[in-house]
């Protein structure tokens, strides 16, 4: 399978070789599916916290006696029933770790990537670089692309500082290197955009001989 090679200023350079293994198989959506949901929740840290009343500071008097005011019996102010006192069944720090097997994320992946191919979300141009760490330059580079409305995930072979710090400050333009993206970071967008680099690099670690 062969992919058009853009330069940056929107005109057809060549083409560019990749792997139908890769860009070109029948995608898996359940696999896409379990592989998200545990990628999301790897994310979470899981430190929420609610003081039970035993850990609540004070209370360790009886706020007044058993019998005769005509009240409810009480016996601290640091019960569930208070304002101030402890949380019942409150949350507890505990983690979310989910394991996919590593032959799963690898066909999540390339069954995202042949979603994209599918569907011309796959942009590659010969080099990803701006001369100087201005937003504004490499917005224009997303214009002369035809992509500046869209979400767009920047995917280079190695990501230097110019090019993090031009795009760092565009709402809907996010960057990752190519080989380190997750199931996650190839769908959720729009727009994938590749150096010739970092489709290289990306289809030889997913690629049939890897």
């Amino acid at each position: 399978m062969e992919l058009q090679v853009k330069k940056i200023d929107g005109t057809n350079s060549s083409k560019i070789e990749v792997d139908n293994s890769v860009f070109g198989i029948e995608p898996n959506d359940s696999v896409v599916h379990q592989t998200i949901i545990a990628e999301l929740a790897n994310r979470r840290h899981g430190t929420h916290s609610a003081k039970s009343r035993g850990m609540v500071k004070g209370g360790g008097r009886k706020p007044w006696r058993q019998k005769g005011r005509g009240v409810a019996r009480a016996g601290t102010t640091r019960s569930p029933l208070w304002k101030g006192g402890g949380v019942v069944f409150g949350p507890e720090p505990h983690k979310y770790t989910k394991k996919v097997p590593k032959k799963m994320r690898r066909l999540a992946r390339k069954s995202v990537l042949s979603y994209k191919t599918a569907k011309n979300e796959i942009l590659v141009v010969e080099e990803l670089q701006v001369t100087q760490p201005k937003t504004k330059e490499f917005l224009q580079i997303l214009k002369a692309l035809g992509i500046a409305d869209k979400k767009v995930k920047v995917l280079p072979g190695v990501i230097d500082d110019k090019l993090f710090l031009a795009l760092r400050n565009l709402k809907n333009v996010s960057i990752v290197k190519a080989t380190d993206a997750s199931t996650y970071d190839l769908i959720d967008n729009e727009v994938l955009l590749f150096d010739k680099a970092g489709l290289a690099l990306l289809n030889e670690q997913l690629g049939a001989n890897a």
